[in-house]
């Protein structure tokens, strides 16, 4: 008897301390203390926060720690910084801080938060605070910045899909055919800053101009939050619960995109009538403007080379504006006063390099800026006619 009730006993035994496993399981899950969230920061007023942030905010109730890992920080009292920056050699790093000193910054500068808590299993959690803290020891904390490719949400997105098994951000967050440069037009343009993206338009090459892939596109903080809200894990949101921790109205900026254009388009007119003025006194100030042109487009040219080949910003590659900035402009300028043989073929060829330019403009490897067209179309005017006197 006592044999058959053992046998009996032991298998309802077992069921009841797999159920009790079962549900301590998923309750130690559901109890976790720990809270994982991925924090995105709206743009701000100016440049270098125009295309947001991201952070990652870890809160531990059990301990009472609220702390923001922002990979974003970099050390402005470097001696060096500017030169450092320049070549593409400044380091960033990792960043713990309270959470209440993070939130107060961009609280302070208008800038709406929005926090997307993550549904991970304790063992997850344990996993990405230890690859964060892995990141501050050291020589670890410290990383070249790359804006495309290496950046504080780039560094959010990495570590979450190492650290979170079978998570999924397949879904597709841009047109097809977008590519790097199409996305940082659209915040530019928003943000009021035609100058900034010419001048982004004019250093940055043909690298900027190739479609970016699902993953390529969360390297801005707004489409790693579209990334994060449409990521799964076995046909189940990686997201918990989404909350706007701070609402702020975005600053409405009415500054046309097209100035840049504008004023270009005056200035090549002015020097093509100050062309047109055939006195003694005319052609001198049409010989100073061809030399300041000269010098100019030269100087330009050898810095988008240096960029290319003397820095670590690999968008800086492969820039088709050397067509136009010819860096054997600033020779050309430096000869112009005494006007050697050579210097009219010289002329010559280099305007008919700016007519290809332009019948070409709509389909070179990398878009330039329509703002350049006046310029482009001004020198090939002005190197016709410094071949044909």
């Amino acid at each position: 008897m006592t044999l058959q009730i053992s046998r009996l006993i032991k298998p309802c035994l077992a069921a009841l301390l797999a159920t009790m496993f079962f549900f301590t399981a998923g309750a130690q899950t559901d109890s976790c203390p720990i809270r994982i969230s991925v924090i995105t920061c709206a743009p701000g007023e100016e440049l270098y926060a125009l295309f947001g942030h991201t952070a990652l905010r870890i809160t531990d109730s059990t301990k009472g720690e609220d702390i923001v890992y922002n990979y974003g920080t970099f050390d402005f009292g470097d001696p060096d910084f500017y030169a450092k920056f320049v070549r593409g050699k400044l380091d960033y790093f990792l960043n713990p801080e309270y959470y209440h000193d993070f939130i107060r910054f961009y609280q302070e500068e208008q800038r709406g938060i929005t926090e997307q808590e993550l549904k991970l299993t304790c063992a997850e959690k344990q996993a990405v605070i230890q690859a964060l803290h892995v990141n501050l020891q050291g020589a670890n904390k410290y990383y070249k910045y790359d804006f495309l490719f290496d950046n504080c949400t780039s560094r959010v997105r990495d570590l979450l899909q190492k650290h979170i098994p079978g998570l999924t951000m397949q879904t597709r967050l841009t047109a097809p055919g977008t590519t790097f440069r199409h996305m940082i037009h659209t915040y530019l343009d928003n943000g009021g800053q035609p100058w900034s993206k010419l001048g982004i338009d004019i250093l940055l090459g043909s690298r900027m101009d190739r479609a970016v892939t699902v993953q390529e596109s969360m390297f801005l903080p707004d489409f790693l939050m579209k990334g994060v809200d449409s990521a799964t894990r076995q046909g189940a949101s990686v997201v918990s619960a989404r909350k706007q921790l701070f609402t702020a109205t975005p600053v409405s900026h009415k500054q046309n995109k097209w100035v840049p254009l504008l004023v270009f388009s005056i200035f090549a007119f002015l020097i093509l009538l100050l062309s047109r003025w055939k006195s003694k006194t005319g052609k001198t100030l049409t010989r100073i403007a061809d030399s300041v042109l000269l010098y100019l487009t030269g100087l330009a040219g050898f810095l988008l080379l240096f960029m290319w080949f003397c820095t670590d910003h690999v968008a800086c590659a492969n820039n088709y504006n050397l067509l136009w900035m010819l860096p054997t402009n600033l020779v050309a300028g430096f000869f112009l006063w005494k006007r050697p043989n050579w210097l009219k073929k010289y002329f010559l060829y280099a305007g008919f390099l700016q007519i290809a330019i332009l019948f070409a403009w709509l389909f070179l490897p990398q878009q330039l800026n329509i703002s350049l067209v006046p310029v482009v179309l001004l020198l090939a005017y002005r190197y016709y006619q410094l071949s044909a006197n």
